[in-house]
């Protein structure tokens, strides 16, 4: 049994793990009544009083990592900022059945007022710890998604990371490593996989019906951010706290929905403006050109530096057109082949005739409330994931293959080389003279809803 020891005092201050095997001999047993943070929370103490030591140690037992109910998860909320406090709001207002909030941490006490009853933490270490959760949910400045995640899977917790998983490859490798047991549900909020209009495209794809790829073109510039936005937190924007811009902070949805679609690119080729719109170190403009291993093409454009933005995603396939643009699905279907017309016909100007397809598409999904259904259905049910965490690894790659080929001015092969682009991150933190604006309360007031773009 995992035994925790504390002074009876600070129990949310001190914890730390003592070793199980405590001498049996004068071993009594008695209730004591503590101030916890939950009546059901399952603590209680002992008072070991072994032969040779003088005084009263108070230990607390950890229950196992089961829920009250087979039907109900335990959730830990780890941060408490803007995406986490919409997480919450989601769970309190009963749109997750089977899903209770059961603990929250984060370091600002500021953002722990709103939780009332709910047990909170300042150090998520001991929320881990706590024996009052089934499973957590990280919403933490980037860096950090590694450790909690690799400290969650370790405690035998069910852990979904918000995006992205990690910063880099190497931290991706590392956290994906510790998932080594199959029975605990690994997740990432990958919650634009649940948008009809890529669900439909996927669907067009894997099913063979548009033929193969020949060119993808996404233009993604409507993530627009404000000089506020940047200086809301510390963390953002600069290598240290956030390991890029716009590629690591907004982008993760659509290099995973990019990968999710088309799969890996071979080679990538770059250009990152570094600041080019704000007052930060990091890229807040990209243009990237893919190769994919087939000989099919792409261009991936996007900006935090635009208004109004674009949000166009063209797809050309053997059976002709997609354009995802303004809430509309449009396929310009080739009734024959491009392939096959052009080795069959005799006309020298003449192109396949087409149909125009308009596919009626209504909402974009149940995006963060679906994901979480997903992830505890999965923990309950066994239902498969949405966003398994290990798919969340091509995501964060696409991204340093992008800053790479920036950086070295070179196209760059995909598998990268974790390692190598680990130490060059590190150099770029290490030479980095940024001294970065902070205003914790410009952007206090902001609706967050307007962010999903």
């Amino acid at each position: 049994m995992e035994v925790i020891c504390g002074d009876g005092y600070g129990l949310q201050r001190s914890w730390s793990f003592w070793d199980t095997g405590v001498p049996q001999v004068g071993l009594e047993t008695r209730p004591t009544t503590f101030s916890l943070p939950s009546p059901s929370c399952g603590l209680f103490s002992l008072r070991c009083l072994p032969k040779n030591v003088t005084g009263a140690i108070l230990v607390f037992m950890l229950p196992s990592v089961t829920s009250p109910s087979a039907k109900t998860v335990r959730l830990g909320l780890i941060g408490a900022g803007s995406m986490g406090t919409t997480h919450a709001a989601n769970i309190l207002a009963g749109k997750i059945p089977g899903l209770t909030l059961a603990a929250v941490s984060d370091p600002l006490p500021q953002a722990l007022e709103t939780f009332g009853d709910i047990p909170r933490f300042a150090e998520s270490e001991a929320l881990i710890v706590s024996g009052l959760v089934d499973a957590v949910l990280i919403v933490t400045p980037h860096y950090s998604h590694t450790t909690l995640g690799i400290a969650a899977l370790q405690a035998g917790l069910h852990v979904m990371v918000e995006k992205p998983i990690s910063v880099h490859k190497a931290d991706c490798e590392r956290l994906l490593a510790a998932h080594t047991d199959p029975a605990r549900v690994f997740a990432a909020m990958f919650n634009q996989r649940t948008d009809p209009f890529y669900l439909k495209l996927r669907q067009l794809l894997t099913s063979g019906e548009l033929g193969e790829v020949r060119r993808i073109n996404w233009i993604i510039t409507n993530w627009f951010r404000s000089e506020a936005y940047y200086a809301s937190g510390g963390w953002r924007a600069t290598w240290q706290g956030e390991g890029g811009g716009v590629l690591l902070n907004q982008c993760p949805h659509n290099l995973d929905l990019l990968q999710w679609l088309f799969g890996m690119p071979s080679r990538v080729r770059a250009f990152c403006a570094l600041g080019k719109y704000h007052g930060i170190e990091v890229e807040d403009e990209v243009t990237a050109f893919l190769e994919y291993p087939n000989g099919a093409t792409g261009v991936f454009i996007t900006s935090t530096g635009e208004a109004p933005g674009t949000n166009r995603l063209e797809v050309t396939t053997e059976r002709g057109r997609v354009v995802i643009e303004d809430d509309r699905f449009q396929w310009r279907r080739n009734e024959i082949p491009t392939s096959e017309f052009s080795r069959t016909t005799s006309q020298r100007f003449g192109t396949p005739e087409t149909w125009e397809i308009n596919i009626p598409i209504d909402g974009h999904g149940g995006q963060h409330v679906e994901l979480l259904r997903n992830f505890t259905a999965a923990i309950l049910d066994g239902t498969p994931l949405i966003a398994p965490a290990a798919e969340g690894i091509h995501s964060v790659e696409l991204a340093n293959a992008m800053l790479l080929s920036s950086f070295t001015g070179e196209t760059v092969s995909l598998p990268i080389d974790s390692g190598a682009y680990e130490a060059l991150l590190k150099k770029k933190i290490a030479e980095s003279r940024f001294v970065k604006t902070v205003n914790l309360e410009a952007a206090a007031s902001d609706d967050f809803s307007k962010s999903f773009a």
